[in-house]
C-alpha cells in the first residue's frame, strides 16, 4: 500500500527549523494519524508524502507558503496596557490567547513589543515565515472506513481534534 487520498496515515515526524531548533515531534509509539488528501496537515507535507509506503523515511523542507504562511504585518495588534488585566504580567515572547470578538474564538498571540503604555501582539502562527524541515517515517497505512470518510478525519486512539 502507498500513501494516497483517503488513506489513514500514521506518521512519525520530527520538525526542525533552519537554525536547527526542534519545535515538534510525534511521541514515541504515538504517531500522528490523519486522513490523507483532506488538508489536515500543512499542504507542503501532504503533497510530499504521496507514494510512500510503510517504513519509508524521508526528509522534506517546506517553504512558508506551503507551511504556515508568511508573517503578515496586518496580524499585529496594538493594545493599550490599561486594557490588559493588572494581574497579567506580560513580557516579550509570552504566548497567550486573545478573544476575537468578531469570530468569538480564541486566537494565539505572542507579545512582540511592550512599553509603558501599550503592548503589541503578534497574531501570526508561531511558525509563520519559517522554512520547516520534517523528518518523516510512515508507521502505518490503512484504508479509511466509510465513517471516517464521512466525518473527514481519522478515528484514532486518544487523539483529540
Amino acid at each position: 500500500m502507498k500513501v494516497t487520498d483517503d488513506n489513514i496515515v500514521s506518521l512519525e515526524y520530527i520538525l526542525t527549523l533552519n537554525n536547527g531548533d526542534e519545535v515538534d515531534r510525534s511521541d514515541p509509539g504515538e504517531p500522528l494519524e490523519y486522513l490523507h488528501g483532506r488538508g489536515q496537515i500543512i499542504p507542503g507535507l501532504e503533497s510530499a508524502l504521496y507514494g510512500m509506503a510503510v517504513g519509508d523515511e524521508k526528509s522534506v523542507s517546506i517553504q512558508p507558503i506551503d507551511g504556515y504562511g508568511e508573517s503578515d504585518d496586518e496580524n499585529f495588534v496594538l493594545m493599550p496596557l490599561d486594557a490588559i488585566p493588572d494581574d497579567m504580567k506580560l513580557k516579550v515572547g509570552d504566548r497567550l490567547f486573545l478573544r476575537d470578538d468578531s469570530s468569538d474564538e480564541d486566537v494565539e498571540a505572542t507579545v512582540a513589543e511592550l512599553d509603558e503604555e501599550s503592548v503589541k501582539f503578534d497574531l501570526n502562527h508561531p511558525l509563520a515565515g519559517e522554512t520547516l524541515h520534517f523528518n518523516v517515517k510512515i508507521a502505518d497505512l490503512r484504508p479509511a472506513t466509510d465513517e471516517e470518510l464521512a466525518h473527514g478525519h481519522a478515528h484514532g486512539h486518544g487523539h483529540t481534534h
